[in-house]
């Protein structure tokens, strides 16, 4: 572990919320091994003994896990290899075992790519500045020094069944309806996680794609995407179940369709499961990000509660979670996260909220989320730009009597005069990406504004 190495190669890898590159090209054994070294270190300074390790199904991942294992023992610190999890599952080892945590997946990229999501005890979350940039001054520096004491010892555990009995105990679906649930494992860790949750219960669950696969052979492992939801869009309908639900590779994340085979929209989700927390903590604070509809704000409202508007990404919303004591956090990319579940995200703990909600009363889900969604909106709308800041800059002269507000928590958030409407530009902090997100009352209105921004960034 002498061998420094460039800045460039290793922040192009380990990036603003967690390590993520193409195994044999970004990513070998050694370099992970290296990360695993340094993260004990880091740890060890700050008195933790242990760290829960977890991987997905993709090929490359229990000999990354390993190697990541080596590092950290290396560095005197103990290993408890948890094996296949998703990533919710390695969170909750991490909060009920009170201790540090590495999840090995790339969640939804595709099957060349792997990497790690970081955590300390109690699943608090890994991000630059509580950790990462630790973490890469050692790779680059490459002195990470050899530790004098006694070398850590590996240990093996599986707490699927703990962890399906914990999620059980939080959402108590045993008095429902029955519904029939249809559900879209896309080969991720979903086909082992949903059947243990959800056994027993009043759920008659017809199963697409629970293979573990990390070729991803049916399709990507990614439902933001549209493409990606078609299968499980056609396949409620052809089954007749009451609801959808689609998972990403690493299942931390869930995609609802209803019972017409519509996609319901991650902002209603968030107000739904808002609504619920809420009447069980009257007057409490909830999270959004900042590209949530303004709808959520608008529930938390009607409920009685606070909401507090954050910056896109996970460790954004941990950590004001932390800060504020908020019961829940919720963001467009349908990442939710719990105050009962270490402050961190599950896809299953949100699909359970939504399943309690529909088993609860006797109106099909789109019926039921109708008043959940207020406004229309365009979804994450990517450009490849060269000069970011130019591009934010002119659409903002564009737009300049039309402005109502402007702020800068995350990229460039404008109200517009005279309408609901807004839009948020910001740039990727890892590629020549302007992100647009837009919002307005009407699909027409969208698509007005769509055309107009994009006409300027991309000109």
């Amino acid at each position: 572990m002498s061998v420094g190495r460039s800045r460039e190669s290793v922040t192009s890898v380990i990036k603003a919320y967690d390590v993520r590159g193409v195994v044999g090209e970004d990513i070998d054994t050694d370099f992970i091994r290296e990360i695993g070294a340094s993260f004990a270190r880091l740890l060890r300074m700050e008195g933790e003994t242990a760290v829960a390790v977890g991987h997905d199904m993709r090929e490359s991942s229990p000999t990354l896990a390993s190697a990541f294992a080596d590092g950290v023992t290396a560095q005197g610190l103990n290993v408890v290899m948890l094996g296949l999890t998703s990533t919710d599952e390695l969170y909750y080892a991490s909060g009920r075992r009170d201790c540090a945590g590495a999840m090995f997946t790339a969640s939804h990229n595709p099957a060349k790519y792997n990497g790690i999501k970081l955590c300390r005890s109690g699943a608090r979350p890994v991000g630059q500045d509580t950790g990462l940039k630790f973490i890469i001054d050692d790779l680059v520096a490459g002195t990470i020094p050899e530790y004098d004491g006694p070398h850590g010892v590996v240990s093996r555990k599986d707490v699927l069944e703990d962890y399906a009995k914990y999620l059980r105990e939080l959402v108590d679906l045993r008095e429902i309806r029955p519904l029939k649930v249809a559900v879209d494992a896309a080969n991720g860790m979903g086909g082992l996680t949903v059947p243990a949750v959800f056994e027993g219960l009043p759920l008659e669950i017809e199963p697409l794609y629970f293979e573990l696969d990390g070729t991803f052979p049916n399709h990507e492992a990614n439902p933001l995407e549209p493409a990606n939801l078609v299968d499980l869009q056609n396949f409620v309908k052809e089954t007749g179940a009451d609801i959808g639900l689609a998972f990403d590779g690493d299942a931390d994340r869930c995609f609802v369709v209803d019972e017409k085979g519509d996609p319901v929209s991650p902002s209603a989700i968030c107000g739904i499961i808002a609504e619920r927390a809420l009447q069980e903590n009257p007057g409490a604070t909830v999270i959004h990000n900042l590209i949530t509809s303004k709808a959520v704000p608008e529930i938390i409202a009607e409920q009685g509660g606070t909401a507090v508007r954050t910056r896109v990404g996970h460790s954004f919303i941990k950590s004001r979670m932390a800060e504020t004591g908020a019961i829940f956090g919720g963001e467009h990319s349908a990442h939710y996260y719990f105050t009962e579940f270490f402050n961190a995200d599950s896809g299953l703990l949100a699909a359970m909220h939504v399943l309690a909600a529909l088993g609860s009363q006797e109106r099909p889900l789109s019926e039921m989320m109708s008043s959940y969604s207020r406004y229309e909106a365009s979804g994450e709308i990517n450009s490849t730009v060269v000069d970011q800041a130019a591009s934010t800059e002119a659409v903002l002269e564009a737009f300049a009597e039309r402005i109502e507000s402007v702020d800068r928590l995350d990229g460039v958030t404008v109200e517009l005069k005279d309408t609901p409407a807004w839009f948020n530009v910001r740039a990727s902090n890892t590629e020549p990406l302007l992100r647009l997100n837009v919002e307005a009352p009407t699909r027409g209105e969208v698509d007005a504004l769509l055309a107009e921004i994009l006409g300027i960034i991309r000109a």
